[in-house]
């Protein structure tokens, strides 16, 4: 009987810390910029995309921004609120899909710095966080850039859907995300969980994703993974509500 009750207790505590486990996710996604001529075809539907995904995860909760609710100063604002909930075994993420340079994503209203990223992750206390970019040139921080050192962020894994000199592709006839969002989706739904442990590690993702980028570009689109972070950082743990 003994043996019996702390089996029971081992499984009871063994429940309660995977279920204590949680997501935060701010997603941004900017399809319809002031005016026409910068306007793209599926950024915002990225950003419902995996917000979607992640929030079935059993214990997520975040915000999602579109268009014009996605101003510098909104993302800034909803990210630092969202995240600070955050524990250290927490999983936090920001996603961002729209026009992107060199060292900034383009909000719907002024340039979102890679500083800024750093100084709302590094405010956050949790020990995995992530970033992931569907936005041209989004590479340029992994090139050690003026933009971002390693030591600026430490814990962070950094996804970014292209090289430094690369544009990132959408077909918006016959597809209903950017290149990087498609092949993200499939590889986190499972394609990257080859030893089907129902984990997706950062290794796992960019292994799924990488390739697929490559394939659907015709080898002109390359995405980049960098940061301070372990190869097996979990970015979704697969659990029934």
């Amino acid at each position: 009987m003994k043996k019996l009750l702390l089996a029971i207790a081992f499984i009871f505590t063994a429940c309660f810390t995977l279920s204590a486990q949680k997501i935060y996710i701010v997603a941004a996604g900017v399809s319809d910029y002031p005016g026409t001529v910068n306007d793209l075809g599926l950024p915002a539907n990225d950003a419902r995309s995996i917000y979607s995904l992640y929030r079935k995860y059993a214990n997520a909760e975040g915000v999602i921004l579109l268009n014009n609710k996605a101003t510098r100063n909104n993302i800034i604002t909803k990210a630092n609120n969202v995240f600070q909930k955050a524990g250290q075994n927490d999983i936090v993420i920001f996603f961002f899909s729209g026009h992107g340079n060199r060292g900034r994503f383009y909000a719907y209203d002024d340039e979102l710095l890679y500083d800024d990223l750093r100084k709302v992750f590094s405010a956050c206390k949790a020990n995995n966080k992530i970033i992931y970019a569907d936005a041209c040139y989004s590479g340029d921080m992994a090139q050690g850039g003026s933009h971002g050192r390693n030591e600026d962020f430490k814990n962070i894994m950094l996804f970014f859907s292209s090289r430094a000199n690369e544009t990132s592709f959408e077909n918006s006839s016959n597809m209903k995300n950017g290149f990087f969002t498609a092949c993200l989706l499939k590889a986190i739904k499972g394609a990257a969980d080859k030893n089907h442990d129902r984990k997706i590690t950062a290794k796992e993702l960019f292994n799924s994703v990488s390739p697929g980028v490559a394939s659907l570009s015709q080898n002109q689109q390359h995405p980049v993974m960098w940061g301070n972070f372990d190869d097996n950082m979990p970015v979704f743990v697969w659990r029934k509500k």
